[in-house]
């Protein structure tokens, strides 16, 4: 079983940065994909990036060139780190554990708010 913790959410303007982080903990994320997703009100959730073991990354089209996903397995601690940020990236963050293909474990969610 892993548990996921997400920070770093908050009000930024647009045009700001914020740093998100995923900790995890009951289980080592060195053997996991790890992503991030994302949801608006009023939406479906979205994929938002993922990070496989070997540290390959993969983003959605939509934060390509603004977002970056990272982690740090000594630390046990996945992040995304997002930049040029505007109002419709406006959604509750949420971090993704993958085991056999699927994603299994969720955190709780982080609300990250754009003003214009």
């Amino acid at each position: 079983q892993v548990q996921l913790v997400e920070s770093g959410g908050g009000l930024v303007q647009a045009g700001g940065s914020l740093r998100l982080s995923c900790v995890a903990s009951g289980r080592t994320l060195t053997s996991y994909t790890m992503g991030w997703f994302r949801q608006a009100p009023g939406k479906e959730r979205e994929f938002v990036a993922y990070i496989i073991r070997s540290l390959s990354t993969y983003y959605a089209d939509s934060v390509k060139g603004r977002f970056t996903i990272s982690r740090d397995n000594a630390k046990n601690t996945v992040y995304l780190q997002m930049g040029s940020l505007n109002p419709e990236d406006t959604a509750v963050y949420y971090c993704a554990a993958r085991e056999d293909f699927q994603w299994v474990y969720w955190g709780q969610g982080t609300q990250v708010t754009v003003s214009s």
